[in-house]
């Protein structure tokens, strides 16, 4: 099956008339195996897909969107690039539901720094498309959204946000104005922190799976 990004899948062991989805969206510099080593100990009723980043970084490793440094070693984001891939992956979303038998009302994503930034830009920009988010070490990024966003109806998502407190890569205080940002939104949101770096802790992975549970 030729869709637009390069992906792994587990199907649902729990086979329904249609089955919600996981996609998960991998950061910086890693690939779809990453977040895929989640799959076995997600809900048994999903199919559990991991997209591959369209941008080639070469030794297995892509990009949602490259970050460039300037001379004093500032980073900036290609938001071109990143508003790019938004579309690229809610297309990639329509292309799931049109190929595999996935619950188009209960679409999930789940992602990690870099996916977890474009997570909130697909979901903000195309709230239709996506009902819950799982963003991990991300923040959110109002540049990378659809202009015309204020005019969605946001009130169906719901978003589980996390952050390590001594993250050395994003600072945990991006993350920390991502409650306030979205509560003026009308999103709900559920914001947690946890004593790690740049990664996704054994406490972190417990609390959102049982989040994903109950909402």
């Amino acid at each position: 099956m030729n869709l637009s990004l390069e992906y792994k899948i587990r199907e649902p062991k729990i086979i329904l008339d249609k089955n919600p989805l996981l996609l998960l969206l991998h950061g910086y510099g890693s690939n779809e195996a990453d977040l895929f080593s989640f799959a076995p100990e997600l809900p048994d009723e999903y199919y559990i897909i991991s997209a591959r980043a369209p941008y080639n970084l070469q030794y297995g490793s892509y990009a949602w969107y490259a970050i460039n440094f300037d001379a004093a070693q500032n980073k900036f984001s290609d938001n071109d690039q990143a508003r790019t891939s938004r579309d690229v992956i809610a297309n990639f979303i329509d292309e799931l539901v049109a190929n595999y038998p996935i619950d188009a009302n209960n679409v999930n994503l789940i992602g990690f720094s870099q996916g977890s930034i474009l997570s909130y830009a697909v979901a903000l920009s195309y709230p239709e498309k996506v009902n819950k988010v799982v963003a991990m070490s991300g923040y959110v990024n109002l540049d990378i959204v659809t202009e015309d966003y204020l005019k969605n109806n946001l009130s169906k998502l719901k978003i589980f946000a996390s952050h390590g407190t001594v993250d050395q890569v994003i600072p945990v205080e991006w993350a920390r104005k991502t409650p306030s940002i979205l509560q003026k939104l009308g999103v709900a949101i559920t914001y947690k922190e946890y004593p790690v770096g740049h990664g996704v802790a054994p406490q972190n992975f417990y609390d959102f799976k049982n989040w994903l549970v109950e909402n």
